[in-house]
């Protein structure tokens, strides 16, 4: 009788586990490689896209204003709208991302928001061309609730500060490119000529990034499904630290957007009477948006995010008092401090998000970016009010008061043990 033999295991071979090694040291990019430059540039490319076709019509609210008869608070929904509907595509276009993919939302969101911003220039009336801001916004929300989670996902996480930072980088460029561009334009042709300019901008810029960002390699699809939203939405609000990042969010970006708004309707009158094309050219200070976003990003990955987060919102607030003095020079140093500080901010709290989030990252990401863009939707609006009532002092007391919550807020976080925060 013979007895059963003995389930042999079989070794592994060296083989296996050397490409077991090998995949695990692949699973990320590495800062140096090519695939790391190719990424920070179709990101690059796509943050400057984004915050070109949202913020391009910052410049033109005056003319709007004259042109459609409509005061400064009217005027800036042309902002609001769009940043309105792009904050709440958010909260659909992160988990479609969670479920499809993250590139292919992307690429279609770029398409899509050049496009309607293309065929806003079109638009005879003013409601037309809210309607096609909104479309906008909608559209750009693909990339916005995204592309930190893309990120957050594929850069080895001792460079995502950096990687943030140069995403973001791109976003200042934009923002700058997006303002600068149609705030000299519109001193020499009109402003659906320089809206057509913007969008065929980003047309290009939808192509190089189509054409260059790698397929994702650590994405894992999660099914869509209400329970699977509502448990992921509620898993983020019990956590320690990610809702008061989310209030960071409305706050610094509520007075980001609020100062440049309405600084245009300052300049633009007495004692200054400066031309459209020069209060235009003032966007060269996102010049200090894009070096603080990626240096200040990479100060957070060495020495943590607590200990430079609270000073770049202290330098917001000293900017923001600078620009309440008279003197032209003092106002424009009072706009430099003021980006430097909002980017640099803005860059540690996006990272501190991809690195806090460990499940449903794209609805995190979604969640952020839903707060910062209702920020910029109903503090801006309510800056015209402010500006409306008061005048600069008006706008500089409403941005004071944000600024402060903000340092509140910021203190509160840096209290909190630092394993509650990730590696803070």
């Amino acid at each position: 009788m013979k007895t059963a033999a003995a389930p042999q295991h079989q070794a592994i071979p060296p083989t296996t586990l050397a490409e077991v090694a090998a995949d695990l040291s692949e699973a990320y990019i590495e800062k140096g490689t090519p695939l790391f430059m190719r990424t920070v540039l179709a990101l690059f490319s796509g943050g400057f896209a984004t915050f070109a076709l949202l913020y391009c019509v910052q410049p033109m609210m005056p003319i709007l204003s004259h042109e459609f008869g409509i005061n400064a608070a009217q005027s800036s929904l042309i902002l609001s709208v769009s940043t309105g509907m792009l904050a709440i595509g958010l909260l659909i276009t992160g988990p479609i991302s969670d479920a499809i993919g993250r590139k292919p939302v992307m690429v279609f969101a770029l398409f899509a928001a050049a496009l309607c911003t293309l065929a806003s220039a079109l638009m005879p009336t003013w409601q037309g061309v809210l309607v096609m801001r909104a479309l906008t916004g909608l559209s750009l929300s693909g990339l916005a609730a995204v592309a930190m989670t893309y990120l957050s996902e594929e850069i080895h996480p001792q460079h995502i500060g950096l990687a943030m930072g140069l995403y973001i980088g791109g976003n200042a460029i934009g923002g700058m490119s997006g303002r600068l561009i149609s705030g000299v334009l519109i001193d020499f042709v009109s402003w659906h000529t320089a809206m057509l300019v913007i969008g065929g901008l980003a047309l290009i810029a939808a192509l190089v990034f189509v054409k260059i960002l790698p397929q994702s390699r650590n994405f894992r699809p999660r099914k869509m499904n209400p329970r699977g939203l509502l448990e992921g939405f509620t898993m983020h609000f019990k956590d320690a630290g990610l809702p008061w990042l989310f209030l960071e969010a409305f706050l610094l970006m509520g007075a980001f957007v609020t100062l440049f708004n309405y600084i245009g309707y300052r300049l633009l009158a007495g004692p200054y009477h400066m031309s459209q094309a020069l209060v235009g050219l003032l966007s060269v200070v996102y010049l200090a948006g894009i070096y603080s976003s990626a240096k200040v990003g990479a100060l957070a990955d060495q020495h943590g995010r607590r200990k430079v987060f609270w000073m770049s919102i202290t330098l917001m607030f000293a900017g923001l008092l600078a620009t309440l003095l008279s003197p032209l020079p003092v106002i424009i140093v009072g706009m430099l401090m003021f980006t430097f500080g909002f980017f640099g901010a803005h860059s540690v709290a996006s990272s501190w998000i991809g690195r806090r989030a460990t499940k449903a990252k794209g609805q995190a990401s979604s969640l952020y970016l839903f707060s910062y863009y209702v920020g910029s939707s109903v503090a801006g609006t309510l800056g015209g009010v402010a500006w409306n009532y008061g005048g600069w002092n008006g706008v500089g007391a409403f941005i004071g008061a944000l600024l402060v919550v903000a340092l509140m807020v910021a203190a509160r976080l840096a209290k909190l043990a630092p394993l509650a925060l990730g590696k803070a």
